[in-house]
């Protein structure tokens, strides 16, 4: 096998089809590890065949440890890891192509085993460009045996043991369709960041004033700064600045969670 596409799901019977419609001609396997949907979602990812193989697991709060599982499995010689709510570009699926059929001799010469890509991100009305959302790198090619994910950080890559390359053309990542679904992903993210603060500090002598003050002003007002004016957030629009907002006024709700579980 050439190509594995690997994707870890929980009730994404809505979302899907975007990475398999964009890879399932591509790909000579389809990897789901699905931590126990109770919505299609396991339907849906048969309904496309044959290639695809579903890995039925359970739903950590650490949700890259699927990820890892569905990576572990794959056959191909390169795995492509995307997201169920992500999908190619068509200019990222034909430099895939190029590389599968060794067209990019230069690179492979140089002995590179994974590749950067950059990721738009839909929000609320658009694709953000601005507000360090964009080109928003990930490592979500790579080939077999090479990559691993260390399970530490929501946002973490994989870690590649090799040299990296970089795509042109990005992923295409419909994350936030409308706000209600962004701030269900905002509350779960800043829960298992007030476990990994608490976690850190756990053996450390804090003191809680200067806490208070870091996670309420300090990193508040730094973040919406550098998103939105040193990083050009404000040329996003309306969807840019609640972007901005919500990215900076998460340490609010990581400190209140913090203190309060």
């Amino acid at each position: 096998m050439k190509l594995s596409l690997c994707v870890a799901t929980y009730n994404e019977e809505k979302n899907i089809h975007l990475p398999l419609s964009s890879v399932i001609d591509l790909a000579d396997e389809v990897v789901i590890v699905d931590g126990g949907s109770t919505d299609k979602t396991v339907e849906a990812a048969r309904s496309y065949g044959k290639k695809v193989r579903v890995i039925s697991t359970n739903n950590p709060s650490m949700f890259h440890k699927n990820k890892q599982k569905a990576i572990e499995q794959a056959k191909g010689e390169w795995i492509l890891q995307l997201d169920a709510d992500e999908k190619l570009s068509q200019g990222l699926k034909e430099e895939i192509i190029n590389i599968l059929k060794n067209k990019n001799e230069k690179k492979i010469r140089k002995g590179i085993v994974g590749y950067y890509i950059p990721r738009k991100n839909w929000f609320l009305n658009r694709f953000l460009t601005k507000g360090g959302a964009y080109p928003d790198y990930t490592i979500r090619f790579y080939k077999k045996g090479v990559a691993y994910f260390p399970c530490e950080d929501v946002h973490e890559n994989v870690k590649i043991n090799g040299s990296i390359g970089y795509l042109k053309n990005p992923i295409l990542h419909y994350a936030d369709p409308d706000f209600s679904r962004y701030l269900m992903r905002w509350d779960r993210y800043t829960s298992l960041e007030a476990q990994k603060l608490k976690f850190k500090l756990q053996n450390q002598k804090k003191n809680d004033f200067l806490m208070f003050f870091e996670y309420f002003f300090w990193l508040p007002a730094k973040t919406f700064f550098l998103m939105y004016f040193y990083h050009k957030g404000f040329m996003d629009g309306f969807a840019g600045f609640v972007f901005c907002l919500f990215s900076s006024i998460r340490f609010w709700v990581i400190y209140i969670k913090y203190k309060t579980k």
